[in-house]
């Protein structure tokens, strides 16, 4: 994928129609898809103010603000985004990994808790909660968890690494 093109076609677009919220969402995801986080971080402030019920845009700056390393500030999207959707799976995984983050390991397993609720096949929320589990020392937890994610993911290796430094 062009991901420069793109950028280029939605700049394009935004000037046409300064108030294109999906412009300057779009063209964040693709400046996130570069590793742009800050100029991404910039658009979805803009879609936001446009757009002020769009859960993904709070879901994506918030991982825009998580890979910047600006936790509570993502854990903040993550709580807006659930707010607006309380079923937002991936809101509450988001912000269990931000709250894994700031060793709220106790906070992190309840968000895992209430995403693995909405998606018992989520891996991902299975793999964070094993690291939070881990995070207060309960190794036997951890290692459950992790087992959880790999059988419902086999190539999943972040998982795989994960229970590998527990055993």
């Amino acid at each position: 994928k062009n991901e420069a093109g793109a950028i280029a076609d939605y700049t394009k677009a935004i000037e046409l129609n300064p108030q294109y919220q999906f412009g300057y969402y779009n063209r964040g995801n693709a400046e996130q898809n570069l590793n742009d986080y800050t100029n991404a971080s910039s658009d979805y402030d803009k879609a936001i103010q446009l757009n002020p019920q769009d859960t993904a845009v709070y879901l994506n700056r918030g991982n825009t603000r998580y890979r910047l390393s600006d936790y509570s500030r993502a854990v903040a999207d993550f709580d807006k985004a659930i707010e607006l959707n309380p079923k937002y799976d991936k809101a509450y995984n988001s912000r269990a990994a931000a709250k894994n983050h700031l060793n709220d390991f106790t906070g992190a397993i309840l968000d895992c808790n209430k995403a693995i609720e909405v998606n018992p096949k989520y891996a991902e929320a299975y793999n964070n909660r094993g690291t939070a589990k881990r995070g207060l020392k309960d190794y036997d937890g951890a290692i459950s968890d992790y087992n959880r994610a790999i059988e419902i993911n086999p190539n999943y290796t972040k998982a795989l690494t994960n229970r590998a430094e527990v055993q």
